[in-house]
């Protein structure tokens, strides 16, 4: 695969693009695979990660630092990962306060971006096989089991925490599958995503200001090992997921496409903005769970959402035809 050449606006558009990475990876139930799909930057993630293997590691011994940066296509990933930390720091910190003050406003918009979006790109195949119709609908069943399965309950078990690692980077990399949807349903949401980056903050901000008394906290030290070995987890996954998936696109590209819309359409359910938080119990574990309803129209507010969500499916058609049209000129 070729590297691209990008102008300023590209790259600023790119890292927006990982801005919005950002903020999708952070939300239980939306994948940050999926902005990689819509905004036509999938395949050269994929294959950015992919970069990563011996020649990598050969050339990071030899200290061939520029060559190693130009191998792994430095220039994209560095992008796009400085807008995930801009995210982290500040967009994704005002879509929290919108979805606790708006939430279903901020997820009506959502599903009208990812519904015009996977319509565009089934669409960008003329044709289609019944084969490739099959692989939709086993795509949108596998989504919707995913979506609806049980939270379990908390492991801090190191070997636990390093699967939890591999698993949590596939919302990066399979669109449509939110890696912490799947960490909160193997019950190590809270350990994982709230109180290990808390206390990695924590530290980051005491080593800021050369304060080294939380190497007297044993339980810092231990989320941050847990931290660790998660952070470790998820590079194994990145590295091998990302191969396998390199190979699917070379040699399967259409059958991938359509079995990732499929997953996605399943997961669609994750941005329906009509829910209400119902209580189960699992053993002794109180569980928060969603429960989908059909809105009622005399409700001005449920207008609203619907209009958000043709402003949403509207932005993302603007954006094709304009797209298209700069291609063709």
């Amino acid at each position: 695969m070729l590297l691209k050449k990008r102008n300023i606006s590209q790259k600023l558009l790119l890292i927006c693009k990982g801005i919005g990475m950002g903020v999708a990876n952070k939300i239980p139930g939306v994948s940050g695979g999926i902005v990689a799909l819509v905004a036509g930057f999938y395949e050269e993630l994929i294959f950015s990660f992919s970069k990563f293997n011996k020649t990598a590691f050969s050339l990071l011994l030899k200290r061939e630092f520029r060559i190693f940066y130009h191998h792994v296509n430095g220039s994209f990933l560095s992008l796009l990962f400085f807008g995930v930390i801009i995210s982290f720091f500040s967009v994704s910190l005002i879509l929290d306060q919108l979805i606790q003050n708006y939430p279903r406003y901020v997820w009506g918009i959502f599903f009208g971006f990812v519904l015009a979006s996977v319509f565009f790109i089934w669409m960008q195949s003329k044709r289609h096989t019944f084969q490739e119709y099959i692989l939709t609908l086993l795509g949108t069943i596998a989504g919707l089991m995913v979506s609806f399965l049980t939270p379990g309950q908390e492991n801090d078990n190191l070997f636990f925490v390093f699967f939890c690692g591999m698993i949590s980077i596939s919302g990066m990399i399979l669109p449509g599958l939110s890696g912490s949807l799947l960490i909160l349903i193997l019950g190590n949401y809270t350990l994982l995503l709230v109180d290990s980056v808390n206390a990695l903050y924590f530290t980051l901000v005491d080593l800021a200001s050369f304060d080294f008394s939380f190497t007297d906290d044993s339980n810092r030290m231990e989320l941050l090992g847990v931290m660790l070995v998660f952070a470790l987890g998820s590079l194994t996954g990145l590295l091998v997921l990302s191969k396998v998936l390199r190979w699917l696109l070379l040699n399967h590209k259409e059958k991938i496409i359509s079995t990732l819309v499929g997953f996605i359409l399943g997961s669609l359910n994750a941005l329906w903005p009509w829910k209400r938080v119902v209580k189960k119990s699992n053993n002794e574990l109180n569980l928060d769970r969603h429960e989908l309803f059909w809105p009622k129209f005399d409700q001005s507010e449920n207008i609203y959402v619907i209009l958000f969500m043709f402003l949403g499916y509207g932005i993302v058609t603007l954006l094709e035809i304009y797209g298209k049209r700069r291609t063709e000129n």
